[in-house]
This record gives C-alpha cells, structure tokens and sequence, in this order.
C-alpha cells in the first residue's frame, strides 16, 4: 500500500516547498489538475527533476486525445498519467497503449461514473493499472465519502490497483485502510495541517501497517 500527496491549489515554488517537508514520508506526489492548468505539463517536469526518487502523478483527467497526451505527459517525467472513466473505450485504450510504450502507468479515475462496479470491470479489461474512486470536492461538501465505492470495485477487479482519493484526513484513514486499497490519495489532510510533516508520517506508519 502507498502513500499519495495531492497538491491542488499550490505554484510550482510553493509545491517544491511542501514536498521537502514531507517527502520522506510520501510515495508519489500528485500534480493536481489546477496545478497543471495553471502551471502546464512544466510542473511535472520540475517537480520529478527536484525530486527524482519520489513517483510523479500527473493528474491530467484526460477526456480524449489519449495516447498523445499520456506522450507528452511522460515526456515531462510522470511516472502516472491519469484518464477519466468516463472517456471513451478507445481513449482508454489509447492511453494505456502509450502508457506501455513508454513504460509509464495509467491511472482512471472515477468521478461521475454512475455504474461503478459494472464500468470498474470494463476498466480492469481494458488494462488499466489503477482504478481510483474520487469523491471529488463539490460532493465532499455535502458529505459524500469513497468507502462504498471502493469496496464495489474491489469485487470485481482481478489485475488493477485500486485507489481512493477524496477528503482523507486522520481520523477517517482507518476506515479506508479496513478496505486495503493499493494507493491511499491525501490531499488537505496533509496540506492542511499545521505540522505537514507529522500528518505524513502518522499516516504513512498507519498505511505501512495496513
């Protein structure tokens, strides 16, 4: 099981800064979708040059264009590339093409799916390396949580990774952790914190333990 940081509303500088912080105690460091907005694939590209022993997800949400986005996405040094689990058969499988050419993993995340454990099977066919449920931030506001859904995938999925991502914080992480996701995702429960560093680490001993 590993420990995933999200960085979502940070500058390339102010990431770097957070990172150093808590880098020990991290797997991968997720370049979240505003950083890449706001900063293009350039983020990516620095933060795995600064930090070359830590994984680099670039959480680019691909839609379509798959297998050209995932290239340009490698060429910047991501280590996974995500895509949406809504797009299209033939994106999904654009992108893990690519992905295996250029020995990178995908990840697919499913905000918004609707069918979860009937698309999750699709997925896992179709070669994904990671299927994540995200609980994304404006259901995070009315009180939505991933638990359920990452239990319905892992019923079904024989060769992906499962991953949960949304609104984990110290106090719910042993909930997740009964599920035994591959990839546990960490965004303000980390960031968020007064002592980053702390956070990291008793999450990290709690997720090494699990």
């Amino acid at each position: 099981m590993e420990l995933q940081l999200a960085l979502d509303l940070v500058n390339i500088e102010e990431a770097k800064q957070l990172i150093k912080e808590v880098e020990e105690h991290i797997d991968i460091v997720e370049i979240g979708t505003p950083v890449v907005i706001n900063e293009g694939l350039r983020a990516v590209k620095e933060i795995k040059e600064a930090f070359p022993s830590l994984k680099v997800l670039a959480d680019l949400k691909i839609m379509d264009a798959a297998g050209y986005e995932v290239m340009k996405a490698s060429e910047a040094g991501a280590d996974i590339i995500t895509i949406l689990g809504a797009a299209e058969n033939e994106s999904i499988k654009g992108a893990v093409a690519e992905a295996k050419k250029q020995g990178k993993k995908i990840l697919v995340d499913m905000i918004a799916v609707k069918d979860i454990e009937a698309r999750a099977k699709e997925l896992d066919e179709l070669g994904a390396d990671y299927i994540c449920v995200h609980t994304g931030y404006d259901l995070q506001a009315v009180g939505q949580n991933s638990f359920k859904d990452l239990m319905a995938i892992k019923r079904v999925v024989k060769n992906a990774k499962t991953a949960v991502a949304g609104g984990i914080k110290l106090e719910t992480l042993p909930e997740v952790l009964n599920a035994q996701p591959d990839l546990v995702i960490v965004g303000g429960g980390i960031t968020g914190q007064d002592d980053k560093k702390a956070a990291a680490a008793k999450m990290q001993e709690l997720v090494k333990k699990a």
